[in-house]
């Protein structure tokens, strides 16, 4: 993948995969999720490489392992998945491309999906119709509004409201583990299986 735009100065350079790190300012986004794509690509033993050069444009690189080819074979669902029974989730992020996936691993096992990009139109969604949420699954990390005043904004509009919560640091969530009750934790990256038996739990254990 590369472009040709304005480039990336030297000095950040070491700080690109850097967990939460952007140039953005406050309340403009937290970067291009470089911090999540390498550790899906370490976890395929693979590496990433980039490349930069001021005012000429910026080249990323995935390298994975070859694979002798075999013949295509179609997986049987697997039936072990929990899946819903048109339970009502709302995921907040502010990474579209991660909304976007989440939303779609959700609704193939028959939740109901809603999105919101940011903590304040979460609590839109939710002040609409309080009683029509039954779990939310919320990044920590989040522009103007962490996940602790999330969780406790939403939570005084629906008291009770199961709550899962994401990042890509456990570290950096324990403080609001423990004052907010949240009901559990999933590390990014997550596998949709993670997901889908954590939701389930989360809302039936």
């Amino acid at each position: 993948m590369a472009d040709t735009g304005t480039g990336i100065p030297p000095e950040l350079m070491g700080k690109l995969f850097q967990p939460f790190f952007t140039t953005k300012a406050p309340g403009k986004g937290t970067g291009l999720g470089l911090s999540t794509c390498q550790g899906i690509v370490n976890k395929h033993d693979g590496f990433m490489t980039v490349r930069s050069q001021p005012k000429k444009g910026t080249e990323f690189k995935v390298y994975l392992p070859a694979a002798e080819a075999k013949p295509v074979e179609t997986a049987a669902p697997d039936l072990s998945v929990p899946a819903g029974k048109g339970e009502r989730v709302l995921v907040v992020d502010d990474e579209e491309g991660f909304l976007a996936l989440t939303r779609v691993a959700l609704e193939n096992f028959g939740y109901e999906v809603k999105t919101a990009a940011s903590g304040l139109e979460a609590m839109g969604c939710l002040q609409e119709n309080p009683a029509g949420i039954d779990l939310v699954i919320t990044d920590h990390a989040l522009p103007l509004m962490g996940g602790r005043t999330i969780i406790t904004a939403l939570r005084k509009i629906r008291p009770g409201i199961k709550v899962i919560l994401t990042s890509g640091s456990e570290k950096e969530v324990e403080a609001t583990m423990r004052t907010c009750q949240v009901n559990s934790f999933i590390a990014k990256p997550f596998t949709t299986e993670q997901l889908l038996r954590l939701a389930h739990a989360v809302l039936h254990g």
